[in-house]
C-alpha cells in the first residue's frame, strides 16, 4: 500500500509542477470580480488533473503488479479500474475545461456529474440498499430502483459539494485526504485491500498536490479537482457499504457531513434570500471565517497579506472536519452514535454561523 502511496504522491507532485511552470493563459482568465476569489495573482487551476494522473498511475500500477503475481496484494484487475475510470472522465474532465475556458456554465456542470453519477450506478451497480433505519430499510428492499436513485443523489451531489467548500489553500484538499484515510482505515478492518488501495491512491495524490497548494497557494485544484474528490469519495463510501453490512451507512455521512451540510445549508440560506442555489456568493462558513475571525495582517505587500489570511482559515475547518471524521472512525459499525454526531454536527454549525454572522466570537478563536 505504501508504494502506491508513493506513486501517487510523486506523480501527482511532479504534474504539479510541471503545470506551475508552464506559461499558462488561463490562469489570467478567473476574473478578480467573482466573489469566491480570495487570492492576488494568476494561479493555475487545473490542479485537479494533476490529483487524476496520480491517482492513475497508482491503480496502473497495482493492475502492473496484479499481472506480475498480485504482490502487493490489492487483487485490482483492469475489468475493476476501468468502470471507475469512465465514471471519472465526463465530470472531472468536463470541470477541468470550465477551469480553462470559465464557458461551462452551472447547467452543464450538474449535467456533466449526473452522467458520471449515472455512469456508476449502471457500470457498477451501485445501490444505497440500507439507511440504518428499520421503516426505510424495509422499503428499500421492496423497491430497489429506490436505492439506485439514492446512489445517484449522493454520487451527483457530493462533487458540487466539495466544490463549495474549495474556497482557500488546503481546505477542500485536506478534507479529502482524511475522509480518505477513514475510508481506507475501515476497508483495511474488513479485510478489502481492493477498495483500500483505490482510496490510498487518492489520498496520495491529494497529498503530492496539497504540498503546493498549502500554504504557499502556487497551484488551485479547480472544478475538476473538488468534482474528483468528490466522485471518488462518492462511489468509494457507497462500494463500502454495499459491499460490507458491518459498516454503517452513516459512517461516510459522519465523514462527509461537514460539505454535505454546508452545500444544505446554503441552497437554504440562498432561497430564503430570494437568490438561486446556482449563484455563487461570498457568505458560506469558511468565507465568513475569512473576513470575521481571522486577523489581518499588517505588514508586507497586499498580496502576501490575503495569502497569510487565506491560510490562516483552513485550519479552523479543519479542527471542524476532525471532530466528524474521529468520530466517525471510532464508531463505524454503531449507527445510533453516527446519527448523534451528525446532528450535533448541524447544530454546531448552525450556532457557529450565527454566532460569526452577529459578531459574537470569542475573543480566543479569533487569530
Amino acid at each position: 500500500m505504501l508504494i502506491l502511496l508513493l506513486c501517487s504522491f510523486f506523480v501527482a507532485l511532479a504534474a504539479a509542477v510541471l503545470v506551475i511552470r508552464m506559461p499558462l493563459r488561463h490562469a489570467g482568465q478567473y476574473d478578480e470580480s467573482k466573489p469566491q476569489r480570495f487570492h492576488v495573482g494568476d494561479v493555475p487551476r487545473v490542479g485537479g488533473v494533476c490529483v487524476f494522473a496520480g491517482m492513475v498511475c497508482g491503480w496502473l500500477l497495482a493492475v502492473a503488479a496484479g499481472a506480475l503475481g498480485d504482490r502487493l496484494n490489492t487483487d485490482i484487475e483492469w475489468v475493476f479500474i476501468v468502470p471507475w475510470i469512465a465514471v471519472l472522465i465526463p465530470a472531472v474532465f468536463g470541470g477541468a475545461y470550465e477551469d480553462v475556458t470559465q464557458r461551462l456554465s452551472v447547467r452543464y456542470r450538474l449535467t456533466l456529474t449526473a452522467i458520471s453519477a449515472a455512469l456508476a450506478c449502471g457500470l457498477m451497480g451501485l445501490s444505497v440498499n440500507r439507511l440504518g433505519l428499520p421503516g426505510i430499510d424495509s422499503m428499500l428492499l421492496a423497491m430497489p430502483w429506490a436505492g439506485i436513485v439514492l446512489a445517484f443523489i449522493a454520487i451527483s451531489g457530493l462533487p458540487h459539494a466539495f466544490n463549495i467548500i474549495d474556497g482557500y489553500n488546503g481546505l477542500a484538499a485536506t478534507v479529502a485526504l482524511l475522509v480518505c484515510l477513514a475510508i481506507a482505515h475501515v476497508a483495511l478492518q474488513l479485510g478489502d485491500r481492493q477498495l483500500a488501495a483505490m482510496v490510498i491512491c487518492m489520498a496520495g495524490a491529494t497529498a503530492g498536490f496539497l504540498l503546493l497548494n498549502y500554504p504557499r497557494g502556487l497551484i488551485f485544484a479547480g472544478d475538476g479537482g473538488a468534482y474528483l474528490w468528490g466522485l471518488v469519495i462518492a462511489v468509494a463510501s457507497v462500494v463500502l457499504v454495499q459491499r460490507h453490512d458491518q459498516v454503517s451507512p452513516w459512517f461516510p455521512m459522519l465523514l462527509l457531513i461537514y460539505p454535505v451540510w454546508e452545500t444544505v445549508f446554503s441552497i437554504y440560506r440562498k432561497l430564503m434570500r430570494g437568490g438561486s442555489p446556482g449563484v455563487a456568493d461570498a457568505l458560506h462558513f469558511h468565507q465568513l471565517i475569512y473576513r470575521r475571525m481571522v486577523r489581518g495582517v499588517f505588514h508586507d505587500d497586499v498580496s502576501r497579506r490575503m495569502l497569510m489570511r487565506n491560510n490562516r482559515t483552513s485550519p479552523y475547518l479543519w479542527s471542524f472536519t476532525l471532530l466528524t471524521v474521529l468520530p466517525a472512525v471510532m464508531f463505524w459499525t454503531n449507527t445510533p452514535i453516527l446519527i448523534a454526531f451528525c446532528i450535533l454536527f448541524a447544530l454546531s454549525y448552525i450556532a457557529a454561523y450565527v454566532a460569526i454572522v452577529r459578531f459574537k466570537i470569542p475573543k480566543w478563536l479569533r487569530r
